[in-house]
């Protein structure tokens, strides 16, 4: 396999445990985050971003919030990447 070759993104979708959700505001519209998405960055880095539905129900934007800064958050973000790296490492090839 050529180690030259190109990978444009390594992206995984969480849902956030019930316990560790929060509500934030957009627009004049409260939405309860659901949702993370974790990105690997290319310098090894992870970035993630949180989506979610209106509090006061409706399809709403599909629009990205900041992740909190708080130690139960970020222990997801990496838990939920290293699960999916071993998931990925496990692969069994096209189906």
């Amino acid at each position: 396999m050529s180690s030259d070759l190109e990978v444009s993104a390594l992206a995984i979708n969480v849902t956030i445990p019930q316990a560790l959700r929060w509500t934030d505001t957009r627009r004049g519209e409260e939405f309860q985050l659901t949702t993370l998405n974790i990105r690997l960055l290319p310098d090894g880095h992870l970035a993630a971003k949180a989506y979610g539905r209106p509090v006061g129900g409706g399809r709403g934007a599909y629009v990205s919030f900041p992740v909190p800064d708080k130690p139960e958050l970020a222990a997801l973000v990496v838990e939920a990447a290293s699960r999916a790296g071993e998931l990925w490492a496990a692969h069994r090839g096209l189906g």
